[in-house]
């Protein structure tokens, strides 16, 4: 592949991703002369929160004062509660990337959304609507697809009220906590439709059931012949990519975390969330505000996902709220970063990792060398080890990186390193990933077919077998049950989702 060089800086919330991008790109806009060409850098946003507009204490955006003139991208253009999903963002960052090249500038993507760089480095493993792509390329198409045989199969089989509403797909959201039956249905259209997708998403979780749905009707193709298609693909990265991982030790970051969250306090949160909720609340056509009901909000849109929004969001909205309640509300906020920094973690090691070192083993079973090169960079201590341990050793890796010299291994520049990185291979196949995590229903605390309770497979359904309700639910069955009958045991042994003629996954 041509040397079209990247740098993607990924890591956990408040490790300093962003202060990094910045000295790098400050590096090479100050050097004297370097022999890889590059002058300067622009830095791309990567964080799915900070693409909104305002909000900036809310989405944790770098200040402008702080951005050293730095030219920082795709942040803060969408207006909040508008939808901006992967797919588009990768076509936008593409561009740019590409304008960046063409500058001889070197782009450097820095963000907590991992799963958005992932795609972006790697192409080819996302599921997207034809859609997406015409409005992030700004072109138009009216011409209908033409229709899978699967899927053709799949609608001849639909109940009239079904197709009805595979045709007029809702262009809102049904919440799942104030109208379960719109949202049960539409996993129910789904499950009749793609099963294998379908058994991947919990029947509340309504964003992404319906985004499901919308990518069938607009490619005219099931989502799993897509996927299946992408199985027999070897995928290769876009670019020649250094990624920084940056780090804390948990046991550092967790009150750093803290402390982070009540400088944002300090810094005007509270009045972020009462804008949130008077745009929220706006009627259509008012200044130019989107209208989205405060009342029916279920945190799927836009910046209404973000950590802040919803801790907050009640709380203000009680006119009897006490002090206590804010202390609770800012303890959830501060749970609620930590669980996300893990997650953050989690999917590095576990999704992006395994991808990168199958991308590489791939290039070099061909006789070729690494295509994407990750380095964890240990920002555990700050002042004097930062500068030793984060920015200087960013630098000298990233001048040999574009300079195509020999770069150290990676699991020598620190013990963190060596262990972090140090990570049990996974399944990167599309198709195994797809079922790797399915949704299974448990009959014995499933009190209501049309709510079915739905575990994921594996440490979830181990741990939901050993919770006081299912042991509850497993006792009465056998209790009900006569000697002959299996009762709770085929609870205990269900592998495979519960499809029905009444769909219950």
């Amino acid at each position: 592949m041509s040397f079209r060089p990247l740098i993607a800086i990924c890591g956990t919330t408040g490790v300093g991703k962003s202060k990094l991008a910045i000295e790098l790109a400050l590096y090479l806009q100050n050097a004297a002369s370097s022999q890889h060409g590059y002058h300067g850098a622009r830095i791309i946003n990567a964080d799915a929160m900070q693409v909104y507009a305002g909000m900036d204490v809310i989405t944790n955006k770098v200040p402008l004062n702080e951005q050293e003139g730095v030219e920082h991208l795709l942040m803060g253009f969408k207006k909040p509660g508008e939808q901006y999903v992967v797919g588009q963002w990768v076509n936008d960052a593409i561009r740019l990337i590409d304008e960046t090249h063409q500058r001889n500038q070197l782009p450097i993507v820095v963000g907590g959304t991992s799963y958005w760089m992932q795609h972006l480095i790697f192409p080819n493993r996302l599921v997207q609507s034809p859609k997406t792509v015409e409005e992030s390329s700004s072109t138009t198409s009216t011409s209908a697809p033409p229709i899978s045989e699967k899927l053709s199969n799949s609608l001849s089989l639909l109940s009239p009220p079904l197709l009805e509403l595979f045709t007029n797909l809702p262009d809102d959201l049904p919440s799942a906590s104030t109208d379960p039956d719109a949202a049960f249905t539409l996993h129910s259209l789904l499950s009749k439709l793609d099963p294998e997708v379908a058994q991947r998403w919990h029947w509340k979780d309504t964003r992404k059931v319906l985004r499901s749905l919308n990518i069938i009707k607009e490619s005219g193709r099931l989502s799993s012949e897509i996927i299946s298609e992408q199985s027999n693909e070897v995928t290769m990265p876009r670019y020649k990519t250094l990624c920084f991982w940056l780090y804390a030790n948990r046991d550092v970051l967790g009150p750093r975390l803290d402390e982070r969250v009540d400088e944002m306090l300090e810094r005007g949160l509270l009045a972020e969330v009462e804008d949130l909720n008077k745009i929220a609340t706006t009627p259509p056509g008012t200044k130019g505000q989107q209208q989205q009901s405060s009342s029916s909000n279920d945190y799927t849109l836009g910046i209404y996902q973000s950590i802040g929004y919803r801790e907050f969001n009640e709380y203000l909205r009680n006119p009897s709220r006490s002090s206590k309640e804010y202390e609770d509300a800012v303890e959830s906020m501060k749970i609620s970063t930590r669980q996300y920094a893990k997650r953050q973690i989690s999917w590095i090691r576990n999704k992006l990792l395994p991808l990168i070192y199958a991308s590489n083993n791939e290039s070099k079973s061909k006789g070729g060398t690494n295509l994407v090169d990750a380095y964890l960079l240990d920002a555990t201590e700050l002042s004097n080890a930062w500068v030793t341990g984060v920015q200087q050793k960013g630098i000298d890796i990233m001048n040999a990186f574009l300079e195509q010299r020999d770069l150290p291994d990676p699991l020598s520049v620190s013990d963190t390193a060596r262990i972090m990185l140090s990570v049990v291979e996974k399944p990167t196949d599309p198709t195994m990933v797809l079922n790797a995590r399915r949704k299974i229903i448990c009959p014995l605390c499933t009190t209501n077919k049309d709510r079915p309770m739905m575990i994921e497979e594996g440490k979830e359904w181990s741990a939901h077998q050993k919770t006081r309700l299912h042991r509850r639910m497993l006792r009465r069955s056998e209790r009900d049950s006569s000697p002959n009958s299996r009762g709770g045991q085929e609870c205990s042994q269900i592998q495979e989702p519960q499809l029905s003629d009444d769909p219950k996954s």
